[in-house]
Protein backbone atom coordinates (compact mmCIF):
# COMPACT_ATOMS: atom_id res chain seq x y z
CA UNK A 1 0.00 0.00 0.00
CA UNK A 2 1.17 3.70 -0.82
CA UNK A 3 2.26 6.21 1.82
CA UNK A 4 -0.90 8.04 0.33
CA UNK A 5 -3.08 5.52 0.39
CA UNK A 6 -2.63 4.98 4.07
CA UNK A 7 -2.91 8.77 4.76
CA UNK A 8 -6.22 8.97 2.67
CA UNK A 9 -7.62 5.66 4.88
CA UNK A 10 -6.07 7.49 8.40
CA UNK A 11 -8.45 10.39 7.21
CA UNK A 12 -11.47 8.07 6.11
CA UNK A 13 -11.12 6.32 10.12
CA UNK A 14 -10.74 9.96 11.65
CA UNK A 15 -13.79 11.17 9.99
CA UNK A 16 -15.66 7.94 11.09
CA UNK A 17 -15.93 9.40 14.09
CA UNK A 18 -18.71 11.54 13.69
CA UNK A 19 -17.27 15.12 14.22
CA UNK A 20 -16.38 17.66 11.51
CA UNK A 21 -12.68 16.52 10.35
CA UNK A 22 -11.00 17.94 7.88
CA UNK A 23 -7.19 17.79 5.91
CA UNK A 24 -4.56 20.21 6.33
CA UNK A 25 -7.08 23.24 7.10
CA UNK A 26 -10.71 24.11 8.71
CA UNK A 27 -13.70 25.71 7.08
CA UNK A 28 -15.18 28.26 9.60
CA UNK A 29 -17.55 25.89 11.72
CA UNK A 30 -18.81 25.41 14.89
CA UNK A 31 -16.90 23.01 17.12
CA UNK A 32 -15.84 19.70 18.21
CA UNK A 33 -13.82 19.08 14.98
CA UNK A 34 -10.47 17.09 13.74
CA UNK A 35 -7.69 18.71 11.70
CA UNK A 36 -5.04 16.37 10.56
CA UNK A 37 -1.57 16.92 8.30
CA UNK A 38 1.09 15.28 7.01
CA UNK A 39 4.09 17.29 7.45
CA UNK A 40 6.91 15.56 5.64
CA UNK A 41 9.22 12.61 6.02
CA UNK A 42 10.04 11.37 9.49
CA UNK A 43 12.71 8.59 8.39
CA UNK A 44 13.77 6.48 5.64
CA UNK A 45 15.68 3.11 5.20
CA UNK A 46 18.45 2.68 2.76
CA UNK A 47 19.96 -0.20 1.00
CA UNK A 48 22.45 -0.63 -1.79
CA UNK A 49 22.67 3.41 -2.18
CA UNK A 50 18.99 4.01 -2.43
CA UNK A 51 15.70 4.32 -0.42
CA UNK A 52 14.09 1.40 0.60
CA UNK A 53 10.97 2.54 3.08
CA UNK A 54 10.24 5.70 4.19
CA UNK A 55 7.85 7.50 6.87
CA UNK A 56 5.79 9.80 7.01
CA UNK A 57 4.45 12.29 9.92
CA UNK A 58 1.97 14.22 11.09
CA UNK A 59 -0.31 15.83 13.33
CA UNK A 60 -4.26 15.42 14.75
CA UNK A 61 -5.31 18.26 16.32
CA UNK A 62 -8.80 17.90 18.18
CA UNK A 63 -10.89 20.90 19.26
CA UNK A 64 -13.45 20.77 21.56
CA UNK A 65 -15.18 22.64 24.15
CA UNK A 66 -16.47 19.90 26.32
CA UNK A 67 -13.99 18.86 28.99
CA UNK A 68 -12.98 15.10 29.79
CA UNK A 69 -14.81 14.82 25.62
CA UNK A 70 -14.85 11.11 24.94
CA UNK A 71 -13.96 11.62 21.40
CA UNK A 72 -10.37 12.52 22.71
CA UNK A 73 -10.56 8.98 24.50
CA UNK A 74 -11.51 7.50 20.39
CA UNK A 75 -8.78 9.13 18.36
CA UNK A 76 -5.93 7.14 19.74
CA UNK A 77 -7.99 3.68 19.04
CA UNK A 78 -7.59 5.18 15.32
CA UNK A 79 -4.39 6.26 15.40
CA UNK A 80 -3.26 2.47 17.10
CA UNK A 81 -5.14 0.76 13.78
CA UNK A 82 -3.84 3.14 11.27
CA UNK A 83 -0.11 4.33 12.04
CA UNK A 84 2.99 2.82 12.45
CA UNK A 85 3.64 5.12 15.46
CA UNK A 86 1.94 8.31 17.33
CA UNK A 87 1.76 10.17 20.94
CA UNK A 88 0.02 12.17 22.63
CA UNK A 89 2.00 15.40 22.20
CA UNK A 90 0.26 17.75 24.34
CA UNK A 91 -3.27 18.79 25.66
CA UNK A 92 -3.83 22.49 25.83
CA UNK A 93 -6.77 25.51 26.67
CA UNK A 94 -6.87 28.53 24.32
CA UNK A 95 -8.37 31.09 26.56
CA UNK A 96 -8.88 32.97 22.81
CA UNK A 97 -11.03 30.15 21.38
CA UNK A 98 -12.40 28.89 25.21
CA UNK A 99 -11.39 25.13 23.39
CA UNK A 100 -9.45 22.34 24.44
CA UNK A 101 -6.62 21.47 22.12
CA UNK A 102 -5.32 18.06 22.11
CA UNK A 103 -2.69 16.99 19.53
CA UNK A 104 -1.42 13.83 18.61
CA UNK A 105 1.92 13.37 16.03
CA UNK A 106 1.65 10.16 13.83
CA UNK A 107 3.95 8.53 11.50
CA UNK A 108 3.09 6.25 8.73
CA UNK A 109 5.40 3.87 7.08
Amino acid sequence: MTLQAKLKRLGEALAGLGVACHHYWRPKMKPPYIVWQENGEDGAMYGDNHKQESTVGGTVDYFTPVEFDPVADRIPAVLEEQVSYWALNSVQYEPETGLIHHEWTFEVG
